[in-house]
């Protein structure tokens, strides 16, 4: 593709990155010679014959390469005819960009893992290129994109575009750079070294990644803690996690990477995803941490079939006192004889039954809440304790099961006595977490 064509008919100039195509004494041009391209095409006239030259390094170069146009996602392009043409505006390899692809094959192959350059993968009818594709442990591929020339941040060739079609064709994208300002975007897993001379990258000795590898720093926010809790509260008394630059040496990110002990995450502040890389250990923890109680779905309640209504309630029945006597019986029915009820009968079920009040704690709760509460912090507790990923997924379950029960039985509460739910879940776990306030 060319930015600038040669019309040999109106011998003139079309710079396809203006909006008036570098001629504002020519109105509609674009449409007048898009109009003229496709009835040849669809005439089926040989683009030879439509009047289209590239004007730009292929002129230079003193070869006639003929082009069509098209529009693709708004864009306008003008495509060569033959592909000889085209690769004549890729621009050549720099040598850092070749000692970077030899020194990822040779770390890779040491370590035992298949890798090659310039790999093609076919996807539907089109492909993906990658500049260096490794085949590591457990099915994952790594493929790795150095990037030290420009790159598009739009369009179907983007950086993000491409990034996005290869992790969803199975490919993982890591993408190496020397610049600066290419780190701090965010449309893939950037990762960077300083700018040094290609024998300097091909050697042996160590290479280091400055930016794209983090660790993560787990954190209690409470009055003790160093940083600023997220949600933008004084002290919330949950787990949050900051992730902090550290460097690791580049052998180091290419083996570890196809092992899958280094892995790639999403890390959302507020609207902004951070993309970057850190162990496989900070990952699950990152994971349990995301995977708090009050993430779970709310309990849904059993009856569904009648419909909320915003009025107040007409009547609030209540039981009756010593001054009110009890109600009478019902109106009897036409084919229902009207039954006698003795006075003691009439008296027990006035008086609420012994057993149907339950235990309370000293906060006012239901002690079966606080317990029920603290069974499910006990399990969160033991989870980060353990290490071993079969003992973690286990009791994982074990926890999630006892916040499921803990929040069906506050759900319960709240709605049985008339509450707010969230008011009683709050002072639930204030009560559970933090006894002495």
């Amino acid at each position: 593709m060319a930015n600038i064509v040669w019309h040999t008919k109106l011998r003139i100039y079309l710079d396809l990155t203006r909006d008036d195509l570098g001629h504002p004494e020519l109105p509609d041009l674009w449409e007048t010679v898009y109009r003229t391209d496709r009835l040849y095409a669809a005439r089926g006239v040989p683009v030879a014959e439509r009047d289209l030259q590239c004007g730009g390094v292929c002129q230079e170069a003193g070869v006639e390469a003929w082009m069509h146009l098209r529009l693709r996602a708004g864009r306008r392009e003008a495509v060569h005819e033959r592909a000889e043409d085209e690769d004549r505006h890729t621009l050549p390899m720099s040598d850092e960009h070749k000692a970077y692809q030899e020194r990822i094959l040779r770390v890779a192959q040491e370590d035992g893992f298949r890798a090659d350059s310039e790999v093609r993968t076919r996807v539907g009818r089109s492909w993906i290129q990658t500049d260096t594709l490794v085949e590591g442990a457990g099915g994952r591929h790594i493929g790795w994109e150095v990037q030290l020339s420009s790159a598009g941040v739009h369009g179907p060739r983007s950086v993000r575009a491409r990034a996005a079609k290869a992790e969803k064709n199975g490919i993982t994208p890591a993408w190496h750079t020397d610049r600066s300002d290419y780190a701090r975007r965010n449309d893939t897993h950037w990762t960077r070294s300083d700018n040094l001379p290609a024998y300097v990258i091909a050697k042996n000795g160590d290479l280091r990644v400055v930016s794209g590898f983090r660790v993560l720093d787990f954190w209690h926010c409470d009055i003790h803690a160093v940083y600023a809790c997220p949600n933008g509260v004084r002290r919330c008394g949950r787990f949050h996690a900051t992730p902090k630059p550290r460097d690791v040496l580049f052998d180091d990110l290419v083996r570890r990477t196809a092992a899958g002990a280094i892995v790639p995450v999403h890390f959302p502040v507020g609207t902004t995803t951070h993309r970057f890389w850190v162990t496989d250990d900070d990952r699950d923890r990152l994971e349990d941490l995301r995977s708090d109680d009050t993430q779970l779905p709310p309990a849904q309640d059993p009856d569904t079939s009648a419909r909320a209504s915003r009025n107040r309630p007409t009547c609030k029945p209540s039981l009756p006192t010593a001054n009110t006597p009890a109600p009478g019986p019902a109106l009897p029915d036409a084919h229902v004889p009207v039954q006698p009820t003795p006075v003691e009968e009439q008296t027990a079920s006035v008086q609420p039954a012994a057993t149907s009040r339950p235990t309370l704690h000293s906060s006012g709760l239901p002690a079966e809440l606080v317990e029920l509460q603290q069974a499910a912090d006990n399990a969160s507790g033991q989870l980060e304790q353990l290490t071993d990923h079969q003992e973690r997924d286990r009791q994982r379950r074990a926890w999630r099961a006892a916040a499921v029960t803990a929040q069906a039985a506050v759900t319960q509460y709240a709605r049985s006595k008339g509450l707010n739910r969230y008011e009683v879940e709050k002072q639930l776990r204030q009560v559970v977490r933090h006894p002495r306030t």
